[in-house]
């Protein structure tokens, strides 16, 4: 994975040198004439050739022709046919303005205009292309790649498994308590038979005595209170 890393940010470090590069090598455009533009020089010939002995053109440099459509083109010619003007056979031709043209090849280019006598009164340009210069960009220190820190994982929370406390519920008050069911008859509360109000209860008998009886008694009584009495 280190490996991986190290190639990744060896390969974004070139991408970037590339644009580096390309950056310090930025095209330059090069409008042709400046403000003469591309037209039949007042002057002869002698226009465009002290404009393009002030120019630097290299490999990737764009030239601008500024003219109007339908009065000039742009056709760039072997050395050959430039000296002469022979307008027959360009390597290429654009007829409308405004062009702009990469330089794509080093060495020397030549450009006519093919319009009427455009080019033998003046109407041409010679330039010299030279390859794409730039300062290479600055090499690259190798970095140590990073030691990989693997994420901390998150302790998941294990679920609590302490026993709650227990609920105590109040004991129930005397009032609360269960009524206690009326003896019914034939039981007594503590469980025994009772008798029931149906049955006789028979009472002890008095025991015997030897006194004699009052109702016995009382007539002899009577009796000899009445004689005596009467004698």
């Amino acid at each position: 994975m280190s490996g991986f890393r190290f190639n990744l940010v060896v390969i974004m470090a070139l991408m970037l040198a590339s644009v580096q590069f390309h950056g310090t090598a930025a095209q330059t455009t090069h409008v042709v004439g400046d403000a003469l533009g591309w037209n039949v020089p007042p002057t002869g010939p002698s226009a465009y050739i002290t404009w393009a002995s002030s120019q630097t053109f290299r490999v990737g440099d764009v030239l601008l022709f500024n003219f109007t459509t339908g009065f000039h083109n742009v056709a760039e010619v072997s050395q050959a046919a430039y000296g002469p003007c022979t307008t027959a056979n360009p390597i290429s031709i654009v007829t409308t303005g405004p062009v702009r043209l990469t330089l794509n090849a080093p060495g020397t280019h030549y450009y006519v205009c093919t319009v009427g006598t455009h080019c033998q009164i003046g109407q041409k340009l010679t330039i010299n292309v030279s390859a794409a210069s730039a300062t290479p960009p600055p090499a690259l220190a190798p970095t140590t790649p990073a030691p990989l820190i693997p994420p901390t994982a998150t302790p998941t929370p294990t679920p609590s498994t302490t026993t709650p406390p227990p609920t105590f519920s109040p004991a129930p008050s005397s009032e609360e308590a269960s009524p206690v069911s009326p003896p019914t008859f034939g039981q007594s509360p503590s469980g025994g038979n009772a008798p029931s109000p149906t049955e006789s209860t028979t009472l002890p008998q008095p025991s015997p005595s030897f006194a004699p009886s009052f109702t016995a008694v009382a007539p002899y009584t009577f009796l000899a209170i009445a004689l005596a009495f009467f004698y």
